[in-house]
């Protein structure tokens, strides 16, 4: 094996990665060869390495003495991810510089300039394919996603096997497209944007840096569990006190908005603070994920200056390995069910969601966004048949790579955290994502105009409903104040409509209340409405 390192590039003659028995030698994917001269990569920060990148187009066979025609250059790379960091197989977060170790953009396996990026080591996730799915359909939705190429790495002599090389979640007229920030920006319109953070766990060089929210996720149990907004744009050592002020009071002023007033205030409403389409978007890719880690980690949020619109943004979407049905606690496998609901099914775990999303489900021009964009995608872009045709053709491509892939990572057949199903195959593999998919998306067909959700606790106490015992054996009570004329406003002779869903959003009962009724409690003996009594455990 030879290799000749020359002003810091790289010249490759004749490259040879063997381990685990994997003979490599061509690609139909792109080949990245990355070389640390010798240095162990450290979780942070970046140490100085070399890159190159044969790439000779699509069709074409990428042999590993072939030259380096997409890059070859000098790079920076550090570990990256949180769990996965305890992986075998590693991910990196990959920089591009120039001789002296300074940032320099550059256009990598044809997408735009750029210099960071992320090279993605699938291994719980044995599709291999789940972010790029994702990140696709995100972009489908006609919002920024980041770009991702398949391809197969050799990182020091070795063989580490199919990787997604993608880009990395920034402010950049390609990436996050809002306005640069500049110290000096402190009043005025200069001082509106523009920013990102995220809500995500204590990882990484901004871990720390931001504000907890004034208010608690729903199903709180430590005094300490809270949601913490991280800055991400700009970097802790550039923004300045008087930026970090106006972020914080704007967010806090949404969260405000929507937790205590009404939510078709025109004016003062939570409507005037953020972007609702992103936000319906970002709710219909999360449900059609049903990512486990959905609206409380990988969160971003970005806002604009005010005379660009300036208005809060949800996205871009992000970390999509653990999602359509791979993971085994807090219902991450199942087919049914909202993933805004995880505080209710899973209130042990430490990360919750924001009391957002509940909100929003109340509001019922939210939901008619929500409906109604959902039909238009189910229409086109999101059939069944088109995202399984998009699967077929990505692991088609896969078809050779993902045999080296786990002869280097032989963990088909066995579990890996968090692992629900567990394939023998690749195909196996690729077959329950299609099929999980599938039912999710007809799930989802039949109860995306069933969204009811609980009375929240922004509303005062007298206007509140009571229900007791919690949990109940056969008896259930439900009270109110005057429900008609007090809470909702309504004439006295509009009927209530009183409707019980269980944890899966299935109907099981239906009563309609009139005002000279009952108006004031109701008693459930926990019987469906056929009469049947309902199991234990609902």
């Amino acid at each position: 094996m030879r290799r000749i390192i020359f002003s810091g590039l790289l010249m490759n003659f004749l490259i040879h990665a063997a381990h685990s028995q994997v003979n490599f030698t061509s690609s139909n994917l792109p080949v990245v060869v990355i070389h640390t001269n010798g240095q162990q990569i450290p979780d942070e920060p970046k140490i100085p390495a070399v890159m190159g990148i044969i790439d000779n187009g699509p069709g074409q066979i990428n042999s590993v003495n072939d030259p380096f025609n997409d890059f070859n250059g000098n790079i920076g790379i550090e570990l990256r991810g949180s769990s996965s960091q305890s992986f075998p197989k590693k991910s990196f977060g990959v920089e591009t510089w120039n001789e002296n170790q300074q940032d320099t953009a550059v256009s990598i396996l044809g997408m735009p300039e750029e210099d960071d990026w992320v090279l993605h080591g699938p291994y719980s996730d044995k599709s291999l394919i789940r972010n790029v799915l994702a990140f696709k359909l995100g972009r489908d939705l006609g919002r920024y996603a980041s770009r991702t190429r398949l391809c197969e790495l050799i990182l020091n002599d070795t063989y580490w096997g199919v990787y997604v090389f993608m880009e990395k979640v920034k402010r950049d007229n390609d990436r996050v497209d809002i306005s640069k920030l500049n110290p000096d920006e402190i009043s005025g319109d200069d001082l509106t944007g523009g920013y990102i953070v995220k809500i995500d766990k204590f990882d990484g060089s901004n871990s720390g840096q931001g504000w907890a929210s004034p208010y608690r996720p729903p199903n709180y149990q430590r005094e300490d569990q809270n949601i913490f907004f991280q800055l991400e744009y700009p970097k802790n050592d550039e923004i300045v006190p008087q930026q970090k002020a106006y972020i914080q009071q704007y967010v806090t002023d949404f969260e405000t908005a929507l937790k205590t007033r009404a939510l078709d205030d025109p004016v003062a409403g939570y409507k005037s603070y953020i972007d609702v389409e992103s936000f319906v978007d970002y709710a219909i890719i999360n449900e059609i994920t049903r990512n486990i880690d959905a609206y409380r980690l990988s969160t971003f949020l970005y806002k604009d200056k005010a005379s660009e619109g300036g208005k809060l943004f949800i996205g871009p979407i992000w970390d999509y390995n653990l999602a359509f049905g791979n993971a085994d606690y807090c219902e991450g496998w199942q087919k049914e069910g909202w993933a805004w609901d995880f505080n209710d099914i899973c209130n042990g775990d430490f990360w919750l969601i924001p009391f957002w999303w509940k909100r929003f489900m109340m509001d019922p021009e939210f939901t008619t966004l929500l409906k109604n964009r959902w039909l238009f995608l189910r229409s086109d872009l999101f059939s069944t048949a088109n995202i399984q045709y998009y699967i077929d053709s990505v692991s088609m491509t896969l078809f050779e790579p993902q045999y080296r892939n786990f002869q280097r990572w032989p963990v088909l057949g066995q579990y890996v955290w968090p692992n629900y199903y567990v394939g023998n195959t690749y195909q196996d593999e690729v077959s329950y994502m299609k099929t999980w998919i599938e039912h999710r998306l007809m799930w989802l067909d039949g109860n995306i105009d069933n969204i009811v959700t609980s009375l929240d606790e922004s509303f005062p106490p007298e206007d509140r409903i009571k229900i007791y015992p919690n949990p109940f054996d056969q008896d259930l009570m439900i009270t109110w104040a005057d429900l008609a004329a007090g809470l909702s406003g309504n004439p006295p002779e509009v009927p209530i409509i009183l409707e019980i869903y269980n944890a899966h959003g299935v109907k099981l009962y239906s009563s309609r209340l009139n005002k000279d009724e009952n108006t004031q409690g109701f008693h459930w003996d926990g019987k469906d409405s056929s009469g049947h009594s309902l199991p234990t455990g609902m």
